[in-house]
């Protein structure tokens, strides 16, 4: 069972096969073992927020990042972006966008909205697996976030 008080990494994937490929490739290099993975935008806002099932959530240990889907149920990921790149408590959250669109339209749009990284989903599994490692390198133990709260 996860402390949704102790999660580092916010998993926003509607996919559950690139969901659990995600969390084992960062799990497999001991890179996070406080994850949680949302399967709509609605549920990511809900947890992100402290609201419906996540109201009681301590918010003493901060996420040190957002991997979100684009295409998601209820809430669409560049809307989950938007929400939180516009309130003062959350903007500054790494939030990088794993996405199956390489489309121009949508990345510009991501980083328009604040995304701190784009990644392109690889068709391969071994180079998925890869890319998330990577992308878990830097963002938990390579970056250097700002003080205080997000």
């Amino acid at each position: 069972m996860t402390r949704f008080d102790a999660v580092e990494i916010l998993i926003v994937e509607d996919n559950p096969y690139d969901a659990e490929l995600i969390v084992r490739a960062l799990r497999e290099q001991n890179l996070a073992n406080r994850i949680l993975v949302a399967g709509d935008g609605e549920e990511a806002l809900d947890f992100i927020f402290n609201r419906g099932k996540f109201a009681d959530r301590n918010l003493s240990q901060l996420m040190k990042v957002i991997f979100l889907d684009l295409k998601l149920p209820k809430v669409s990921g560049l809307e989950v972006l938007k929400e939180v790149k516009t309130k003062e408590g959350t903007k500054k959250l790494p939030v990088v966008i794993v996405t199956s669109s390489g489309e121009d339209p949508d990345i510009e749009r991501a980083y328009e909205l604040g995304a701190n990284g784009y990644i392109v989903k690889p068709v391969q599994f071994d180079a998925f697996c890869r890319a998330m490692t990577h992308a878990g390198l830097y963002w938990l133990l390579i970056n250097k976030p700002p003080k205080g709260n997000f």
